[in-house]
């Protein structure tokens, strides 16, 4: 973990001077938005809403990651890939729509027939760390380890070299953008600053690193998570869901911005909740001027916009 200054750790924050609470503030933060303003050039294909579709496939990683190593824990996580990711494949096809699977490096070597499956659908296959570790309990050393270990495994299974991250529970530590940086990825998609891309930030200077943010609004996590030993339950119905989601897509259309949903395929993929996304994707489908696309898609447009980039990305769809 890191190692925090003396002030921090001897002091109350309310105690801090303002150059630590300015330097925290400042180690990661929003820097430039990335979005065209031109209305035509701002979204792939001069589409007015960008919506971008993902699936954490975390599987039983969580579960052994906390060292739960229980058969019923891990049925549940196995249901993920058994049961859900060729039902959740099928309906992507049938709507035609490229997402993006971040995909644990011990996932993907417990279920390799996934990852076949994501490339044969043209879904993109991204970083998600080793184990779905907490990368703020661990130092910068083991963070590049297990993240570095992650995108050799997804390149050797998928044939393609990860471009993107999104680290495990959004969990980000002071470390992660060191190590996004040292690993040559593009693109992270794990912090909520703002409704669209923008550029990360580190203690006040640009990194290059585009930012595609995520929401828990937009996650079927805290809806749907359940603890049987605990009091986590699922608290709405797949229909209430359902609504807030539409009211994000149609907020977002109305604006000309880009709607993002995160979802898992052993939350999401039981079939009331593949019914709930079944209907969102076929309400999305009925408007016009709206483009679908990976977040590595939309990470190559942005590049493509970008004046002066001189990133260099593999081709794809955009």
């Amino acid at each position: 973990m890191t190692s925090l200054p003396t002030e921090m750790t001897t002091t109350a924050p309310w105690q801090w001077p303002e150059e630590t609470w300015r330097r925290e503030v400042n180690r990661v933060r929003a820097g430039r938005k990335l979005v065209h303003g031109n209305p035509a050039r701002r979204w792939p294909n001069a589409a007015k809403c960008a919506v971008l579709i993902s699936y954490d496939s975390d599987h039983e990683t969580p579960y052994l990651r906390d060292g739960q190593t229980s058969p019923g824990s891990l049925a549940q996580g196995e249901y993920g890939s058994r049961s859900a990711v060729p039902r959740i494949l099928e309906m992507l096809a049938r709507h035609e729509v490229p997402t993006s699977f971040y995909v644990p490096a011990v996932s993907a070597l417990l279920h390799p027939q996934d990852i076949d499956a994501y490339v044969a659908g043209g879904h993109e296959v991204a970083v998600h760390g080793w184990i779905h570790e907490r990368n703020t309990q661990l130092p910068y050393e083991a963070e590049l380890d297990l993240m570095g270990r992650a995108a050799d495994t997804l390149e050797k299974l998928s044939g393609t070299r990860p471009i993107g991250i999104r680290t495990p529970s959004w969990d980000f530590s002071h470390s992660t953008l060191h190590v996004i940086k040292e690993l040559g990825l593009v693109y992270d998609s794990s912090l909520m600053a703002d409704d669209e891309p923008y550029e990360l930030d580190a203690d006040g200077t640009p990194t290059g690193i585009i930012e595609i943010p995520v929401e828990w609004i937009r996650d079927d996590a805290p809806y749907f998570m359940m603890d049987r030993f605990g009091g986590l339950r699922p608290h709405l119905s797949p229909y209430e869901v359902e609504r807030i989601w539409i009211d994000e897509f149609e907020a977002a259309y109305t604006a000309g911005s880009m709607f993002e949903l995160t979802l898992h395929p052993h939350i999401s993929g039981h079939r009331s909740r593949l019914a709930m996304v079944d209907r969102l994707l076929s309400h999305i489908r009925s408007f016009d001027n709206i483009w679908f696309g990976t977040h590595a898609d939309l990470a190559r447009h942005i590049v493509d916009m970008t004046p002066g980039s001189t990133t260099d990305l593999p081709s794809g769809r955009s």
